[in-house]
């Protein structure tokens, strides 16, 4: 049965809540800049997993590309899974090695048209042999990576764009971020980055040309189909210390948002 944006809410705050409760998952690099703060789930090559403690290693039998992912068919040992990364170029019959990662079940992907039964959202990948120090975890418990370095660094734009007319710009929301907890709120910007379809919504990178707290880039959840270049004026809730598991944790983030005409 195909889960519904509901259903995969609750399996990723299940497992959220198992792996806090059972203490055993070792709290891996600390990702971000977002982004990938943000999924570092990379547009870079050559990420290197972390060593050590719950490292599996597969070789690649298939791959699929989409716009935003490659799912990857891996054989580890006498079993066979899927794993989905950030899009990037890999060959059948390299060995992949990787910490981590969120396990979905029954998971649509809507630009593929088909449904996995078990597949992990990885942050990053290495290739190669695992290092011979590596421990296998059990295949029933995934690890959630504590996000922050894994995402490729995000770079601030030569951007100038005004505020919406009512609005507030990104640097005054990272600022004052406390202010704004909670509350709907106008922003508009430039989009810098689009990851299409992740646990059924669009997440959108906002930049204005302001900053705050030495931050400037904003992560937005949305159904609207928007494309990197474009000035966009959204409208949605602003939630803190946001974290879904698997490299997707951030500090502020507009949720449902939706695209506001001026």
């Amino acid at each position: 049965m195909k889960l519904t944006l509901t259903a995969i809410s609750i399996v990723i705050a299940l497992v959220m809540f198992s792996c806090r409760q059972k203490g055993q998952e070792p709290k891996q690099q600390q990702v971000q800049s977002h982004e990938h703060e943000h999924p570092q789930q990379s547009d870079h090559p050559q990420q290197q997993a972390g060593a050590g403690v719950n490292l599996r290693t597969g070789v690649v039998q298939e791959i699929l590309q989409t716009n935003a992912y490659t799912y990857l068919k891996l054989k580890e040992k006498d079993r066979d899974y899927w794993i989905a990364i950030t899009k990037r170029e890999i060959e059948a019959g390299e060995t992949v090695s990787f910490a981590g990662g969120l396990e979905m079940k029954n998971f649509e992907s809507k630009d593929l048209q088909r449904t996995f039964e078990t597949i992990y959202f990885v942050d990053r990948i290495s290739i190669g042999e695992a290092p011979a120090a590596a421990t296998e975890p059990a295949a029933s418990q995934p690890s959630m990576s504590t996000p922050h370095r894994m995402k490729p660094l995000i770079e601030k734009g030569e951007i100038s764009v005004e505020p919406a007319e009512g609005g507030i710009t990104i640097g005054d929301l990272f600022a004052n971020k406390d202010s704004y907890a909670d509350k709907t709120v106008v922003i508009k910007g430039q989009v810098t980055k689009v990851n299409r379809a992740i646990m059924g919504r669009n997440w959108v990178h906002l930049q204005d040309g302001t900053s705050g707290s030495g931050k400037f880039d904003l992560t937005i959840t949305t159904k609207e189909q928007v494309n990197v270049g474009d000035v966009i004026t959204f409208e949605g809730k602003i939630s803190l210390n946001k974290d879904f598991g698997a490299g997707y944790a951030y500090d502020v983030l507009m949720e449902e948002a939706k695209r506001k005409t001026q």
